[in-house]
This record gives structure tokens, sequence and C-alpha cells, in this order.
């Protein structure tokens, strides 16, 4: 089960990072990337990522963005990125994840792109650099340091924080003079609404992302409720069991299904967006969820021919972001690790993740960067500034969050009670708790 919780964390994760920070298709063969120029004196730093530089003749804004931010390393610190690509088709049906694991741990690499699952493994096998010291480190978002933060250690910061949340039709939901839900009973009346004016499905859903639905009511209260710390304290140690956590979600999800608002056969087939996303286009069902950069991709939801709200998941706190974040991290025994130190503080600082956050409009890791969302994007933008949001990933947490709620979340589809459920993530929390 492990190995599949691995591969469904890098599927439903690495997914949104690979499409958001690299172009789809074939890459450059491995041994192009770890040529260096000629007579060139630049002390070397490789770096391990799902990109490799941009070429002349593609465009592709994401991937853009960094190598911008790698170039200012470059000129500033007088060092020579290379670029190690984890391409498919040379690392045959190994995950991105599982490759990363292995460089890490064989010290292949200095700088390495991480999604959360390998930053908490990798934090805790002691195998990344504690970055607390850059000064750049100080200017990020609580909401980082709380998610990547392994044993007492800043062990990675991302050049982005991804936010997910409902996509909301507003036209028809102001034809039924609907109200934005902010509670999981607001949430049904709309359904129940919608479903008796003709749609048929209210909700579009994949096989990827209901658990967004799930992690915003179980974690509301650990994460707004001031005490966070210890209750992640508590599940650490096993005083606190994750099914407790989980269950409301996990009912809410089966009373949405039950009631007919989420086709459950029908999501388990569909794709992130690829499923759902042109009947929502078409203003056939009137809810859908996805991340951030949805909302400024004309091939995902950012050119509808209707007002679009983006709003955080219903929950009894009131709407809630779902927030999961990846980061760039430093092999604790890097060759050239002081190099690569000198690398990030550039890319990372303010001036690097300004010019990161207008190409690609994201919500930037940085207390200092601000994002000119589309109007779209607004209400989620609004929350996330007032620090109210859930973690999907957090390096803290013994028992990893996004991948096993996925995977699960996927038992549920196919027909198992949420007692079964709840069983499988006491099951994984006994594995973690004998580690």
């Amino acid at each position: 089960m492990n190995n599949r919780i691995k591969r469904l964390a890098a599927l439903c994760l690495a997914s949104m990072m690979l499409f958001t920070m690299a172009a789809c298709g074939k890459g450059e063969e491995l041994n192009n990337n770890l040529l260096t120029s000629k007579e060139d004196d630049r002390k070397i730093v490789n770096m391990f990522s799902p990109m490799e530089k941009t070429q002349p003749d593609v465009e592709n804004v994401a991937r853009s963005a960094s190598d911008k931010t790698v170039i200012m390393a470059e000129e500033k610190e007088n060092v020579k990125v290379e670029y190690i690509t984890y391409t498919a088709e040379d690392y045959e049906d190994k995950t991105y994840d599982e490759i990363s694991l292995n460089r890490a741990r064989n010290n292949m690499d200095d700088i390495y792109l991480l999604n959360p699952d390998t930053i908490q493994i990798l934090g805790e096998e002691g195998k990344l650099m504690d970055l607390s010291s850059l000064a750049c480190a100080k200017n990020m978002r609580d909401v980082i340091k709380t998610a990547n933060t392994v044993n007492g250690k800043l062990v990675a910061i991302p050049q982005e924080v991804v936010a997910y949340g409902l996509f909301i039709n507003k036209d028809i939901f102001d034809k039924y003079h609907l109200e934005l839900p902010e509670t999981p009973e607001d949430f049904l009346e709309c359904c129940k609404v919608l479903k008796e004016n003709g749609y048929e499905t209210p909700i579009g859903a994949n096989r990827w992302w209901l658990e967004t639905f799930v992690l915003a009511q179980a974690f509301a209260d650990l994460y707004n409720g001031g005490n966070t710390e210890a209750e992640i304290a508590a599940l650490n140690s096993g005083e606190s069991k994750y099914s407790d956590y989980m269950r409301p979600g996990f009912e809410f999800l089966q009373k949405l299904i039950d009631q007919g608002y989420i086709d459950a056969k029908t999501a388990y087939t569909y794709e992130a967006i690829d499923g759902e996303g042109s009947d929502f286009m078409a203003q056939k069902t009137p809810i859908v969820m996805a991340y951030w950069g949805a909302a400024n991709t004309d091939t995902a939801y950012g050119a509808t021919d209707f007002e679009l709200q983006v709003i955080g998941f219903p929950t009894e706190q009131g709407q809630m972001p779902v927030l999961s974040v990846t980061g760039f991290a430093v092999g604790a025994e890097a060759e050239h690790a002081e190099d690569a130190m000198r690398a990030l503080e550039v890319m990372l600082s303010d001036e690097a993740l300004q010019i990161y956050t207008e190409t690609n409009k994201v919500i930037s890791p940085s207390k200092n960067v601000e994002v000119d969302c589309v109007p779209a994007l607004r209400p989620l933008n609004d929350k996330i500034k007032e620090n109210i949001y859930v973690l999907a990933t957090n390096a803290s947490m013994k028992v990893e969050q996004w991948g096993n709620t996925c995977l699960i979340v996927r038992n549920l589809l196919n027909g198992a009670t949420v007692d079964q459920c709840m069983e499988e993530f006491d099951k994984l929390q006994e594995e973690s708790l004998s580690k």
C-alpha cells in the first residue's frame, strides 16, 4: 500500500507542479543537461527538477519565470546551475518522487525541487540542509514554515504556494438567488436547488481532487483554532486519531454522492480538468474544484463565458482554501552545498520572487510579495491574506495527507464505506507510530 500511496502522491501533486513549472513533452537527453560551458570558470551547482532550461523556440511562461530566477543567481553569485532533468522515458515507470529520493539519498545533486511527501521523508532522514539561516527565509509566510519544517529544521522553500478552491458559475447562482456557500449545510442547500432546477449533477468532480473537500473539513479547526502545534503533536504521538479528524469530511462526501450531487462512478474515471472541465465551461455543471492557476489559464478556466468566482471549501469555520507546498531543498551532504545555498538565496529573494509571481500570477511564499490576482480569485486570495487556510501537505505530520487521502477517497468512490475508509487511516497511523 505504501508504494501505491507514493505513486498517487506523485501523480496527484507532482502533476500540478509539472503542469505549472514544466512543458509537457520530451525533454533534452540527460547527458546534454550535464554538459558544462567551454572555458567557463564559474562554480557548478547541479539541480534536479522536472524541467529543463527553456529553449528559445519553446513558449512556457512558468518555466521561463523559474529560469529568470536561476539566471539572477548565476549572475549575482558567479555560479553555473546545471539542470538534471527528470523525463519519464529516462526512468521508465519510476515516478519523479522515487527518483528524487534515490538521488538525494545518494548525494547525486546539490539542489532538488521536491514534492511534499518527499520533503517529509528526506527531512526525517536528515538528508536535507536547514535553510532557516538564509536571509530569504525570514521573509517566508508562516504557512511555508509550518508546511516544510521537519524536526525543527526548515528543509525546503518553494517559489509559489498552490491553492485549491471551489470554482463556481456565479451567473447560475445569481439566477437562482443562491449565496456563495460558507458551511457544509449551505453547500447542500445550493446543490439541492440546482438539482431541482435541472442540473442533474451540480458538482463536476475528478478522481484526483475530491480530497480537497475532505481535507478542508478535517483540518479547518486544527489550522485555525490557535492550537495547531499541540494538535499535530497529539496526532504524531497517537494520542489523537486521524480518523476522528477525517470522518466528518468523508461523511459529507458520502452524502454528496448519496444525494446525487456527485457522480462517483464518473468522477473515478475523470482526469483533472480534462474530465469535468468541458461541462463546466459549457455551463452544464455549475461547480468544480481546481487549483489557483486554472483561473489564469485559457486552456483551463481562464476564459469563461460567465462570471467565475473561486472560493474556499465550505466548512463549519466558513470558506476554507486548501494549500499545498512543494519546495527547493539542498542535500545535507551536497558536493557544492555552499554554492547551492548562495544560489537559492538569490532565487528565493523578494526581488526574484516578485518577477516569478508577476509572470505566473501565483501566490508568493514571501509575505512581502503580493499577487495581483484576477477578479475571480479575489475571494480565495482574501482568505489567504487573512491566514485562513488548511494545509493539504505538512511535513511535520507523520502520516502524509495528500496522497493518502486521495487514495482512500478513491476507495469511497468505488463503494467502500466510511467506516472502512477510517480503518485505512487507523492503519496508516499505526504504521507511522511503529517507525
